[in-house]
């Protein structure tokens, strides 16, 4: 019985693809075909796939390109090859492997070669494949990575605030907790109109408080 293992090549407007029957003696005999990275042309991939039975997909982890062609098959092709009555542990699996463990002679690119590669080395257990997660802890995941790079600008910000107005001999930073809130904000912008009276910009941080004491007792 035949088992087709697809090779994809990823590139940014353009995926070369291979597919062969890797349960053969000899050389391995592939079919190529060229798709765009559109929407409709991974869905298109994705049928085509399927029609012609492929078990598993490999592809290369390039940049940021592969994820539109990972979702796509994790969403139209995967679930056809498991939920049918024949399949098998494998199949619809799609495999992610590193770059690294891919490159041709002399780190030379091309594209039906590098696919063709990627499926050799695949059935030869020869790639470095990466671990990629469900869909639910991938969200998940974007989340939190999103959510902990704007803490980190944040305190960036801060901090190099901070810094200017210390080299500056501002002490803005002694009557506020925080440089980035209203009162120290207030007072930034007095000093960016040229106000230079202490007494002055510290009256800032006391209206404010007054304005928000007042907000309160309503």
């Amino acid at each position: 019985m035949s088992y087709r293992i697809a090779g994809i090549d990823v590139h940014k407007k353009m995926l070369a693809v291979v597919v062969c029957d890797v349960d053969v003696e000899g050389e391995y005999q592939f079919e190529r075909r060229r798709v765009g990275t559109s929407p409709d042309q991974l869905r298109s991939l994705a049928g085509w796939l399927a029609e012609r039975e492929v078990e598993e997909v490999v592809m290369e982890s390039t940049a940021q390109y592969w994820r539109p062609v990972w979702d796509a098959l994790e969403r139209h092709w995967q679930p056809r090859r498991r939920m049918r009555e024949d399949a098998g542990p494998m199949s619809g699996t799609v495999h992610l492997a590193q770059a690294q463990s891919n490159r041709g002679a002399r780190g030379r690119k091309k594209d039906f070669p590098d696919a063709e590669r990627l499926v050799k080395r695949l059935v030869a257990q020869e790639l470095t494949l990466s671990f990629v997660p469900d869909v639910e802890q991938r969200l998940w995941r974007t989340v939190m990575r999103r959510k902990y790079q704007v803490t980190r600008n944040r305190v960036q910000l801060h901090n190099r605030l901070e810094c200017l107005l210390e080299e500056a001999h501002i002490k803005v930073s002694s009557l506020v907790t925080d440089l980035l809130g209203a009162s120290a904000r207030r007072m930034l912008q007095a000093v960016a109109d040229g106000e230079t009276k202490p007494v002055t910009i510290a009256a800032l941080r006391q209206a404010i408080g007054r304005v928000a004491a007042g907000v309160a007792a309503k």
